[in-house]
Parts: structure tokens; sequence; C-alpha cells
């Protein structure tokens, strides 16, 4: 079972110390957030809490997730960083790529590229992106990521996006891994055919199991079943040995985790309270 830290809401002048002890007590990997922007007034419900509210305000702060995985990288050796997830639908993918391929060299392969479509319209709408079939937007925008990342001269021709040949180098000297994320039947799908993991959002126990199963089950019909495959969960109703026990059982392979939460501690606390939660976890789940 790896263990990683979930760092959304923390203020930017803790990730560095966040890092490197999370490195130092062994956890495997930092899961980065994305929010472009708060919204005044939201057009949509926010799909992963009970009354559709967002668990943030506009004073919340964020940073983006490859800038900081380039920062906290910059500070450690071993450990891994991923989002979780960075919303795809907004963005670029030719640009995006020449920043996904970046932090992959500058943290010497320790990314990997959690995925997600983005539930708010306005940062499809305000960034210059449509949110009228941003599914399939996105489904292409993997294929051009996975491309350029690839390496060597390419091109792409595609309903959404159409370039000629290009090249962007130094290319990843191994494959970024794509995890997916996203609840729905099609974001399961998405997962199961393109990803090397699936993610979650705040899950119950129940659910995620469903999910696992539902995920077999669509990697058997893509013919995936044997590949190796990630599952990145946020579980909210299963703690402790036993807790993380079932979770493994399940056939989860990574718990995020926020250890200071369970310490009572808040996101605006101090480094030191953080640190001392990180380790005192450690010492029980990790090592």
């Amino acid at each position: 079972m790896k263990y990683t830290v979930g760092v959304a809401m923390n203020p930017l002048d803790q990730l560095a110390g966040i890092a490197k002890t999370a490195e130092e007590c062994g956890f495997s990997s930092i899961a980065l957030p994305d929010s472009l922007f708060f919204m005044e007034t939201q057009a949509a419900d926010y799909p992963y809490t009970p009354d559709g509210s967002r668990m943030w305000n506009a004073e919340t702060p964020w940073v983006d997730p490859l800038i900081a995985a380039a920062a906290m990288g910059a500070v450690t050796e071993k450990i891994e960083f991923y989002t979780q997830v960075l919303k795809l639908g907004s963005r670029n993918p030719v640009l995006l790529a020449r920043q996904v391929g970046s932090v992959a060299a500058l943290t010497n392969n320790r990314f990997g590229f959690g995925v997600g479509i983005g539930w708010a319209p306005e940062e499809f709408e305000w960034c210059g992106a449509p949110y009228k079939r941003r599914g399939a937007r996105v489904d292409e925008m993997i294929d051009v990521l996975k491309l350029i990342l690839g390496g060597g001269m390419v091109e792409y021709h595609g309903e959404f996006f159409d370039f000629d040949r290009l090249q962007m180098s130094p290319a990843p000297t191994k494959p970024v891994p794509f995890y997916v994320g996203g609840h729905t039947e099609v974001a399961l799908k998405r997962a199961a055919r393109v990803g090397d993991g699936w993610t979650s959002a705040m899950i119950k126990f129940d659910d995620l199991v469903g999910v696992i199963a539902r995920l077999r089950e669509l990697r058997a019909e893509y013919g995936r079943e044997n590949e190796p495959f990630e599952i990145q969960t946020v579980c909210i109703d299963r703690f402790g040995k036993d807790g993380y026990a079932e979770l493994e059982d399940a056939g989860v392979t990574d718990i995020i985790t926020v250890p200071w939460v369970f310490d009572g501690i808040g996101f605006d606390a101090p480094l030191e309270a953080k640190q001392d939660s990180m380790r005192k976890f450690a010492e029980q789940y990790v090592n």
C-alpha cells in the first residue's frame, strides 16, 4: 500500500517543508489539487458535496499544481508528485504538454498526471474553451498530450485540435503516467480505456467498492485487465489499521491522506504542527 499526502488549501510557503518531511517519513507521493479561480457565483453545483457548495472561499490559497510539483521536486530526491486532478477542459493541450514535459524532466520522472474534465462552466468559458462537448474534447486532449510527450516529431489532425509536425525536447525519458479522475460512468470508461490508474474525489467505502468492480469490468472489456493500474482514493469512512486493510483488500493501491486532519489541526496551522502529524501518521501506518 502506498500513502500519499494531500496538500489542498495549504499555505504556499509550507509546501516545500511538507514535501521534505513527507519524503523523510516514507510517504510515496504528494497529491496536488487544481483550482483556477473562485467565481463569486457558480453556475453549476460542485459535484462532491451534498449541497453542491464549495469547501473553500475566495481567500483560500491555491497554486498551479505543475509549478508546485517543480518547486517541491527541487527540495526532494525520491518522493513523487501527481495532480489530483488537473482540470483539462479549460487548457490547451499543446501548451500543457510543454509544462508536463518540463515538470517530468525537472523532477527526474517523479511526476504523474492526474486529469479530469472540470466541473465549472466559468473555468471553461472565461479561459476561452467551450463547455459544450467537453468530454469529447478532453478525450482528444489526452491523445494529444500522450502523443507529444512520447517524443519525436509528431502531428495530429482531430476534430478539436490540429497541428502539423512538431517536436518538444527534451521528452520525458519514461512515460508520464496518466491517472483519470471522476465518478461517473463516462469517467470510469475513460480511466479504463486510457488511464494508468483511477483517482477519486471524496468517496464512501461502499461506493468505492462498486467503482473498483466496475473498473475491473471495463478494463477487461478493453483488454487491459493484465496491465498495472493504480487505485488512488480519498475514502471518508475507513481509517486506522483495520480501515486501511479493508481498503487494500478492496483493491486500493494508494491512500490519499491529510495527517493533520486526524489531529484536529486546521489547514492554516503552523508547518511544525503538520510535520508532527505526518511523523505520527507514518510511525503508525507507513513504516
